[in-house]
């Protein structure tokens, strides 16, 4: 059968009915417009995600939403996208949940291999250098995932960087963000940042600007999933957000 589609939004359209009673009253026009939009849906934006990194005084909160969906249906709603590199580094992994999970993996293998050899913790900076080169490896055929680094340098000193699916760093003094709901989370985070916030109200306030956030992203949510590192300790926190 031919789509309906084009007639119903064509100048020439020789129906005389509203567009609107139109949608109403076929549904077929409504499920052209559906697989439409689904088949525009960047694979990027496939799972949904949301993952927001911020910084305080020596410390740093860095959390996620727990959604993990295919396109509009949801598949599991305790899905993590926060890994812990060690005590005082995570990275988080917006994108495609297929592809994150073998990145991290190679991750971890890298990451080992740098223990063993050197006999101490990767710095976060050596830490970014080295997703952007594995990312920047695969660049013709790349994973498709963003990742949010946040960790403890020298001195305790708070850092904090995300980049696109082929190692391109973007260092950030404040907060960085990724994921479906990027775009609610940076107005989000404009509003309510501070700079050097003790670590209960780095934690108060990454967590207000992420469930605010995915409240406005229909492809993330289901509560969030927060990890507060400070140089002495890691607290690791689930927020209860709207359930739908």
């Amino acid at each position: 059968m031919n789509c309906p589609l084009p007639q119903a939004i064509s100048p020439k359209s020789t129906q005389f009915l509203p567009f609107y009673t139109q949608i109403r009253t076929k549904s077929s026009i409504f499920d052209c417009f559906l697989r439409l939009n689904l088949s525009l849906m960047s694979i990027f934006e496939y799972n949904g995600s949301a993952i927001v990194a911020m910084v305080g005084k020596n410390c740093f909160a860095i959390a996620s939403d727990r959604r993990l969906g295919v396109q509009l249906q949801t598949v599991a709603t305790d899905f993590q996208k926060i890994y812990k590199m060690h005590d005082k580094l995570f990275i988080g992994l917006a994108g495609l949940a297929t592809d994150a999970q073998t990145l991290y993996q190679r991750l971890v293998f890298r990451l080992k291999l740098y223990q063993l050899r050197e006999e101490r913790d990767m710095k976060p900076e050596t830490f970014a250098s080295l997703v952007s080169a594995i990312l920047y490896e695969k660049r013709f055929g790349p994973y498709f995932c963003q990742p949010v680094i946040a960790g403890l340098g020298d001195e305790d000193k708070p850092f904090i960087c995300t980049m696109d699916s082929i190692g391109a760093k973007e260092l950030a003094k404040d907060f960085v963000v990724a994921g479906t709901a990027s775009e609610s989370l940076y107005g989000a985070c404009e509003s309510m940042f501070k700079p050097d916030m003790e670590a209960e109200e780095l934690f108060e306030t990454i967590s207000q600007a992420l469930l605010s956030s995915v409240d406005r992203d229909c492809l993330s949510g289901w509560g969030g999933h927060v990890y507060l590192v400070t140089p002495t300790e890691v607290t690791e926190r689930i927020l209860k957000g709207r359930m739908d």
